[in-house]
């Protein structure tokens, strides 16, 4: 057996026993903490609203071990079982080793993935999300979003991959170079384009109409030194009850979104100080280190892809016969490259660790800017609206979590009020 098969398979045991003993500590953690409520929260949460919190964390963390279980076994069956090398061997027999026959190897692979992810999908939407009351999704809507999702990553999507793959075939050894550097400038066009054109094929988006709302908002906008394009409300409750606010676009094309949820659950001046949080991100920077951090673990993967592509144990090791040089092996590459590089992954505890930093950050901009008791008020509504655990499990938290505990956060804006 292949030495890089050896390191592969014990890679993959390694990470899929890791996240399943996690998962398992957290549903351990979950479960032993349900029928009492943290002191901390005794006046702001009754009982049946934390039961159902846990509840809730507890049926997603079960489905999301399965859909981890069957993930593995897809891999491998992709790669050491042959199923990438008989879906090739397919497609040659029907079309001459071109592009066309690399984007419909690229296609294949990513709906076999798509139609074992189904599902789950669908199972989490119309079972979990349904059970626990935040589903207002209908099937027509979920196939819908399905369909134009396909659409607007097949019209942006194709042309990036037509392009990494023609300078794979043409600029050389540094081909990975220069295919950092569409990527670079493919993702910040995105940035622009996702406020204005591509977020509303989902969602409807209408400017922010209450009056005195609005004030409040600009006078922070004023105050914190921040410009946008506009304020705007986001029918989020077509499909989930779940709220939540976000900034996007870049640049001149920042815009500050709320879900019509959100709006719903919150009063002016919590809503205020959530925009006061998200308004930190900007004040620190986060946005742009988080894009340039993306831009540089993007040239380290992309410099590893360009030696990779052309080492023979690499597909070997992965059960794919190479045939460096040759025309169709760059579609293997990068199929063998991105079903095979997550079980190496070792920068999510980082980067989450990180991300919390952060969050403490915008937490102190938002005391600074409003009143941090708002603050408060306001995350607790929107955990009890989202249904989001009050006890997880310390270890899970510190290896998954991009946001701090609510214990933690709230403790931190405690002191600063």
């Amino acid at each position: 057996m292949p030495i890089f098969t050896l390191v592969f398979v014990a890679a993959l045991l390694l990470s899929l026993a890791a996240s399943l003993w996690l998962a398992s500590r957290q549903l351990r953690h979950v479960a032993a903490h349900r029928n009492a409520v943290p002191t901390q929260f005794s006046s702001k949460v009754d009982l049946a609203q934390h039961q159902h919190a846990a509840d809730y964390m507890l049926a997603k963390t079960r489905l999301g071990m399965l859909n981890l279980a069957v993930g593995a076994v897809v891999l491998v069956g992709l790669t050491l079982l042959g199923g990438l090398e008989g879906i090739a061997a397919a497609l040659r027999a029907q079309l001459a080793p071109d592009y066309v026959y690399d984007l419909a190897l690229l296609g294949s692979v990513l709906l076999v993935t798509s139609v074992i992810d189904l599902p789950f999908s669908l199972y989490s939407q119309f079972r979990v999300e349904e059970r626990f009351g935040f589903n207002r999704m209908t099937l027509g809507l979920f196939f819908e979003d399905m369909l134009k999702g396909l659409l607007v990553g097949l019209i942006l999507g194709a042309p990036l991959v037509l392009a990494v793959l023609c300078l794979m075939n043409s600029a050389g050894c540094l081909w990975w170079l220069w295919a950092w550097g569409v990527w670079m400038g493919f993702n910040l066009l995105l940035l622009v384009l996702y406020p204005t054109v591509i977020a509303p094929i989902f969602n409807k988006f209408e400017p922010l109409i209450d009056e005195g709302l609005k004030q409040r908002i600009e006078s922070l906008l004023q105050r914190s030194g921040f410009a946008s394009k506009g304020v705007f409300v986001m029918d989020g409750s077509k499909r989930s009850s779940h709220g939540n606010a976000y900034f996007t676009g870049f640049g001149a094309a920042k815009r500050i979104v709320f879900f019509d949820t959100l709006m719903q659950s919150l009063t002016p001046s919590e809503i205020e100080a959530v925009l006061a949080h998200e308004l930190g991100h900007f004040h620190h920077k986060h946005v742009t280190k988080r894009i340039i951090a993306t831009f540089a673990v993007s040239l380290g993967m992309l410099a590893m892809l360009g030696w990779l592509s052309q080492q023979v144990w690499f597909y070997v090791g992965l059960g794919v016969t190479p045939a460096l040089g040759g025309a169709g092996n760059n579609a293997l590459a990068l199929i063998l490259f991105f079903l095979a590089m997550p079980v190496f992954n070792f920068f999510t505890p980082l980067s989450n660790l990180l991300s919390r930093k952060h969050e403490f950050e915008a937490d102190s901009f938002a005391a600074s800017q409003t009143d941090a008791h708002d603050l408060i008020s306001a995350l607790v509504k929107l955990m009890q609206d989202n249904a989001s655990t009050l006890t997880p499990d310390p270890l899970y938290t510190a290896i998954y979590a991009s946001h701090p505990p609510a214990a933690i956060r709230i403790a931190h804006l405690e002191k600063l009020a």
